[in-house]
Order: structure tokens, then sequence, then C-alpha cells
């Protein structure tokens, strides 16, 4: 039994001797895992409540559109994007909101969205679209280096042969049929083999641009 308490004390000695060598290291990782976990939980708690927060203003957003409520489809959007510019829901907003002040005509205000998408968008592919849609509106307010300056960089590959009629588009506009034919061949020939529906149309309607423009000279 003795040898027992020997052998016991010696073991407390050990750990006590072990304690006074790492117990504040010890302790100060504990005490970090379980403030990680606090933030962990209370940064996960923090984006669920601002997707939450989006998706009502988006539900918002979308009413107002249905209703052609331009004014109100601005309003939302600018507070979406204000707001909640991390998540998904703004990317949209943007895109549904250039489109709604578009229709109305309001070409100022469906680029402002749509320049923010281009840049801040958190999908490339989105990004790419923006792109596509804000030189589009430049095309039509008739500003014709700025719409073009929008579709220097390479899109998406997906989007490559919408990007190409545009351009010749853009180009038409500003009489430079050659380079617009240019742009045209280049969506006909990469849509040569499309079998899409949306595809095969867009290379039709590239070659009847084509055709206008002088055909593939």
């Amino acid at each position: 039994m003795a040898a027992f308490d020997l052998e016991e004390q010696e073991q407390i000695s050990q750990i006590k001797g072990w304690w006074e060598q790492y117990g504040k290291l010890v302790t100060t990782l504990a005490v970090a895992a379980a403030l990680a976990s606090v933030g962990w939980q209370g940064w996960n708690w923090y984006k669920g409540k601002q997707v939450a927060e989006a998706s009502a203003l988006y539900d918002q957003l979308q009413t107002a559109a249905a209703e052609h409520n331009a004014p109100k489809v601005r309003e939302v959007a600018g507070a979406l994007l204000e707001k909640f510019s991390g998540t998904a829901y703004a990317d949209l907003a943007a895109l549904l909101s250039a489109k709604v002040q578009a229709e109305a005509g309001d070409l100022k205000n469906a680029r402002a969205p749509l320049a923010w998408a281009a840049e801040k968008a958190s999908d490339p592919a989105l990004r790419d679209l923006a792109r596509l849609r804000l030189a589009s509106v430049m095309l039509d307010d008739k500003a014709y280096d700025e719409a073009l300056a929008q579709l220097q960089t390479a899109p998406d590959e997906s989007l490559a042969a919408r990007f190409a009629d545009l351009k010749g588009d853009i180009l038409v506009a500003q009489g430079k049929k050659e380079e617009a034919r240019a742009a045209y061949k280049t969506v006909v020939s990469s849509l040569e083999s499309a079998t899409k529906a949306e595809s095969v149309t867009l290379r039709e309607i590239a070659q009847a641009k084509l055709d206008a423009v002088g055909g593939a000279q």
C-alpha cells in the first residue's frame, strides 16, 4: 500500500511539473479554440442573417419588376448592392434592375448596376454577361467606343459568339463594315457545328448580318 502511495505521489509530482511547464500554453490554446468556435458560430449566424435579409429584399425587387415599377426597382436594387454586395442576390439584382431601367428607356440608370456587376459580381461568367449587356446599353446610347471597350477582354467561352456578334453591331453603327464583317465571320465560324437552338439562331442571324454588310469578302 505504501509503495502504491509513493507511485501515486511520484505521478502527481510529474503531472505538477508538466503543468507548471505547459499549463499556460494549454490554457491559452483552449481559450483560443473556444473563441474560434464561438467566432465561427457567430460568423455563420451573421452570414445566414445576411442571406435571409437579402432574399427578402430580392423578393420585393421581383415584385416591383413584375409591376414595371422602375423607380422602386432602382431603390430596392440600390439597397441590395449597398448592404448585401457579397451575396448572389446583389449580382442578380443588378442585372434585373438594369433590364427594367432599359425597358423603361432610362439608359443612364440601366448602365449603373451593369457597371457594378461587370466589376464586382462574384461569378466570373456573370461579370462577362454584365459586360455584354452594358455594351449593348452603350450601343443603344450611341456610346460606341465605350461599348467596344467593354468587349475587349476575352469572355467565358460560352459568351464568345455573343460578344463577337455585338462587336459587329457596334462596328456597323460606326460605319466600319470591313471590321464588322470580320466579327460576324467569327460568329458564323465558331457556331458552324452548333446544334443547340439558341446557338443555331445566333449563327443564322450573324450570317444574315454578314450578308447585309457585303458577305465574307
